[in-house]
């Protein structure tokens, strides 16, 4: 195989006395078994996406180990030194399941501490949402977690928080990864300042735990609590610290977890992915509630960020919601919990993104809030937080299965949503109502939106190069019409424009740069297409919806509604 000379640079830079004699004996090993191997694991620098920096653990610049997480934190070190002159500096770092994290986390805090960084190190496996929490509560200016949240078991990944408890966001992302890149290998410290490494568990667990109890919990009485069935996964992952803790707390007893599921395991064997997205996943849990006729199922991603949730249907089965009902669900129930507590002003918003459920909108003009919409990851939702003070964050969610009630935690927070969507289980099922009843009437009050959602894996060098071809093809023939229905605008994220296709006109758009392209029809669907930030795939996002004057006549209107879906998929050549 030829190898291009930039990708031998970097072999042979890796083949130095810098890097240890394991990682040059695994090139070695490479170079002759495995060139495609070794071109994959050398052809770029990981790069920072959605969710931080994820890749599969191996040598390599563009893998994860001990070296390219290391410059990773020797570039951070220095600019938290820069930030913060003069001021002792303090990180806290979690991680989860996943084979390593544990020994990377070390590392990561090796670094940190040589170079004069105080550092909080959790002494085992905690949800992500904890770390956030943690960060804010022991007045950190930055956070680590190492985790790659639901991607396959090779994955391992590196997020970064800073003092806010948010993600790093525009123009500090950059400004970090510019300090990143002006490294090399030999300026890691690796030698740590074990001084300055405090192990941290159970104080801050009982402030997390008080915490999220305190911002999912609505009075509830415990008869109704008493009442509610609840089946409970964490997947092998890390929620089994925090969930069943919190769901204690708060007063519910009659909790199941699936105990083949409920062991931290990086293998995730049970399942074929950890992620609550995929229906396969839940497959446990719902045997599991079928056989006690739970009320509801919740099952959390291995960092515990995300949730799956599933119900049971007027007829008695147990249903998976999808992302953007969940979403809605848990936020129409805290919009109107801040109404009957006299607390809505007009100075509240929620948060979503803009592959999301539009209904978002439809609920925030309802209550007299706004909804302010960023691009893909909770990131940005934490950001509106940072950047208008003025306003109360009530909650907020995205499509891909996450929320955030409050501002406690400031990104996806499987801990506290979990107990949110059991609230809102416990008081419908005591009026005699149920969780899919109450969506129902939302859909009768805000229209009936429904969402679809493809993911097409491209993996590798030629997998990207695809991807990155198909956004090309569809800006350079740009779509006017989707199943026979004309394309009435088109937003294009890259260059941060809105065009009216029946009048040409073009306005400019404030929203960052992103490469996502979204298309709006005649009949008010929705169309998306964007590449993940976290996994080799590419993504295309179908929102359609009408009225709903009954909930008896939901399932006619849900037919239709799927089938302009597959219309539309059809007409895109995505199915």
């Amino acid at each position: 195989m030829n190898i291009e000379k930039d990708i031998l640079d970097r072999v042979n830079e890796w083949m130095t006395p810098t890097f240890d004699q394991n990682t040059q004996s695994e090139i070695e090993t490479m170079m002759t078994s495995s060139p495609a191997e070794l071109k994959e694991s050398f052809y770029k620098n990981l790069e920072f996406g959605t969710g931080g920096m994820r890749g599969v653990m191996g040598v390599g610049t563009n893998r994860i180990n001990k070296y390219t997480l290391g410059k990773n934190t020797q570039g951070l070190s220095n600019y938290l030194h820069q930030t913060f002159p003069g001021k002792q500096i303090k990180v806290v770092i979690a991680y989860d399941c996943r084979h390593n994290s544990n020994t990377l986390a070390k590392v990561v805090a090796d670094v940190f501490s040589a170079n004069g960084i105080e550092v909080y190190l959790f002494s085992d496996l905690r949800p992500t949402p904890e770390l956030s929490f943690a960060l804010k509560h022991l007045k950190c200016q930055c956070g680590i977690v190492l985790t790659a949240s639901h991607n396959p078991p090779e994955y391992n990944g590196y997020k970064v928080y800073w003092e806010d408890g948010g993600q790093l966001v525009p123009p500090q992302d950059k400004e970090i990864i510019e300090v990143i890149e002006g490294l090399k290998y030999d300026e890691i410290k690796f030698t740590a300042n074990e001084k300055l490494i405090h192990y941290i568990d159970k104080d801050v667990d009982e402030a997390f735990f008080q915490s999220s109890v305190d911002n999912a919990g609505f009075k509830t009485p415990q008869s109704a609590k008493d009442n509610l069935s609840i089946v409970f996964t964490s997947l092998h992952g890390t929620s089994i610290k925090a969930v069943p803790q919190v769901l204690e707390k708060a007063g519910y007893q009659n909790v199941h977890i699936v105990p083949e599921q409920a062991e931290p395991n990086g293998d995730f064997p049970t399942v074929k992915s950890p992620n609550p997205e995929e229906p396969e996943a839940l497959t446990m849990a719902l045997a599991l509630a079928d056989k006690l006729n739970a009320d509801i199922v919740v099952g959390t991603d291995p960092d515990c960020d995300r949730l799956g949730v599933a119900v049971r249907n007027n007829q008695g089965k147990m249903i998976l919601l999808n992302g953007n009902q969940t979403m809605v669900l848990m936020t129409g129930f805290l919009l109107e919990q801040w109404k009957r507590a006299g607390k809505i002003d007009g100075k509240q918003f929620i948060g979503s993104t803009i592959v999301s459920t539009p209904m978002m909108n439809e609920l925030a003009d309802a209550y007299g809030v706004e909804c302010k919409v960023g691009l893909t990851g909770f990131k940005w939702i934490a950001k509106f937080i940072k950047d208008f003070p003025h306003l109360e964050f009530i909650g907020g969610g995205e499509e891909s299965f996450g929320f955030m009630v409050g501002d406690a935690v400031r990104d996806k927070d499987a801990v506290a949503a979990t107990l949110l969507i059991c609230e809102l289980a416990a008081q419908a099922k005591a009026a005699g109502s149920s969780v899919y009843q109450e969506l129902l009437k939302m859909y009768v009050d805000y229209g009936f939106y429904k969402e679809h959602l493809v993911s097409l894996t491209k993996k590798g060098i030629a997998g990207l190069a695809e991807i990155n071809q198909m956004m090309v093809d569809q800006r350079e023939n740009p779509i006017t019409e989707i199943a026979g229905k004309r394309v009435v605008m088109v937003e294009d994220y890259k260059s941060s424009t809105a065009k009216n296709l029946f009048t040409g006109e073009v306005e400019p758009m404030t929203i960052p740069k992103s490469d996502v392209l979204i298309y709006y029809t005649e009949d008010g669907s929705k169309i998306a297409a964007r590449p993940s930030g976290t996994e080799p795939k590419i993504k295309f996002y179908v929102s359609v919806h009408t009225d709903l004057d009954t909930v008896e006549n939901a399932p006619a209107v849900e037919a239709e509604l799927d089938a302009k879906i597959r219309a539309i998929l059809t007409s895109l050549n995505i199915i």
